[in-house]
């Protein structure tokens, strides 16, 4: 016999999702002493304390009642899959898909990632969120995000990934660079010159050991985790820089010329994947994203 109910686990999660009692009424159409009745209801059932409560300041997720609400959301997605399954004979693909993406990442690739699926699939609320590896897996253990588009690089056990493009890194150098009429820029070339690295998790670590791998101890003179920033010091004529995202148009941000070219050594490739929780059994909606992703990278001609 189930000590709960759905009702029970989805005013739980409004409550997460809105971190207040008086939030998740409002959004629900539920009176406040219901809800507050029916969480304290359902903490007794499952023998633990779900949320931390705040004099005014709304609620918490407690340590265990987050282990318990990332599974209570994985639950109410299915319990949704199972009522559209029932209802459309397992053809629909609906409801809300949370994507996260590697902030280089997004730009690039989310937009007609986005625009294709919900072509696809019309009655599918996406949301996006952009940050760092970091953030992404943190975003994925509480639930906050269903899949992420990240590097896979410095993995994490408890994830799942699935490869979707393995891009090359280019060298960005001044347009101006004695090596910038070269059709292949050795590494070893530049080991004199001022790096200017992508300050990044988990990119520093990747563009740093991809130098390494070729004897080079680079020689940083500028770090930054903005992207456009990194383009516009090399722009500047401060160093060359090492990366795998490439904005259309050469040119820095303030209009300065960049050559761009690949690296003559045979170095480690930048794998892009989406990631999920791996203790989450994937849903409808989150299946039809992963193939989606997997189509769109194989028609760009990206893909692994």
């Amino acid at each position: 016999m189930l000590r709960f109910t759905l009702r029970q686990i989805e005013y739980a999660v409004t409550i997460w999702d809105h971190g207040s009692v008086a939030a998740a009424s409002t959004r629900l159409g539920v009176a406040q002493p219901t809800l507050s009745a029916a969480l304290a209801k359902l903490e007794q059932q499952m023998g633990l304390q779900i949320f931390i409560r705040h004099h005014a300041q709304g609620v918490s997720p407690s340590p265990a009642g987050l282990r318990f609400l990332t599974e209570a959301r994985n639950l109410l997605s299915h319990a949704q899959d199972f009522q559209r399954g029932v209802v459309a004979a397992g053809s629909a693909v609906e409801g809300e898909l949370s994507l996260a993406s590697f902030a280089t990442i997004a730009p690039a690739f989310v937009p007609p990632l986005i625009k294709g699926f919900m072509s696809l699939h019309p009655d599918v609320t996406l949301r996006m969120a952009e940050g760092t590896q970091t953030e992404l897996y943190a975003g994925l253990r509480s639930g906050l995000h269903d899949v992420a588009l990240l590097y896979a690089v410095d993995m994490a056990e408890e994830f799942t990934f699935t490869p979707l493009a393995s891009l090359a890194p280019h060298v960005l150098l001044p347009a101006t660079h004695q090596l910038a009429h070269l059709k292949r820029v050795p590494l070893a070339a530049l080991k004199e010159d001022p790096f200017i690295l992508l300050d990044i998790a988990p990119s520093r670590t990747y563009f740093t050991r991809i130098l390494d791998s070729v004897g080079i101890t680079p020689r940083i003179a500028f770090a930054s985790p903005s992207l456009e920033v990194v383009r516009g010091l090399v722009g500047q004529g401060l160093g060359y820089s090492i990366l795998i995202t490439r904005p259309f148009g050469d040119h820095a941000y303030a209009g300065e010329e960049l050559a761009v070219r690949p690296i003559a050594e045979d170095v480690e490739q930048g794998v892009i994947a989406l990631a999920a929780l791996k203790q989450l059994r994937k849903t409808r909606l989150v299946a039809a994203f992963e193939s989606h992703c997997v189509q769109y990278f194989n028609t760009i001609g990206a893909a692994s």
